[in-house]
């Protein structure tokens, strides 16, 4: 089963920001995100229900899962030092 994928406004907004490199390899991360959202790379957040990160290279993906609406929320995107922190 597939999921859809839908990037919050904060997270569009950083992300159109990002180096094209970094874009290439967050796009190929969120189609393995679409298949398997909690794949074997993803951490869940502690405090947070549905809430989990993955890693691309030294960026963080945070994210949101809906299963009963197969639907993957991206929250926000930025790199590993500051991700935490907003």
């Amino acid at each position: 089963m597939t999921y859809e994928v839908n990037f919050s406004k904060k997270a569009t907004k950083v992300y159109k920001k990002l180096p094209v490199n970094i874009r290439f390899r967050i796009d190929q991360k969120i189609d393995y995100l679409r298949n398997a959202p909690r794949g074997h790379d993803t951490k869940k957040l502690s405090g947070h229900e549905n809430a989990y990160r993955t890693r691309v290279g030294s960026y963080r993906i945070v994210y949101e899962i809906e299963d009963e609406k197969l639907l993957v929320w991206i929250l926000d995107v930025g790199p590993r030092g500051s991700i935490y922190q907003k």
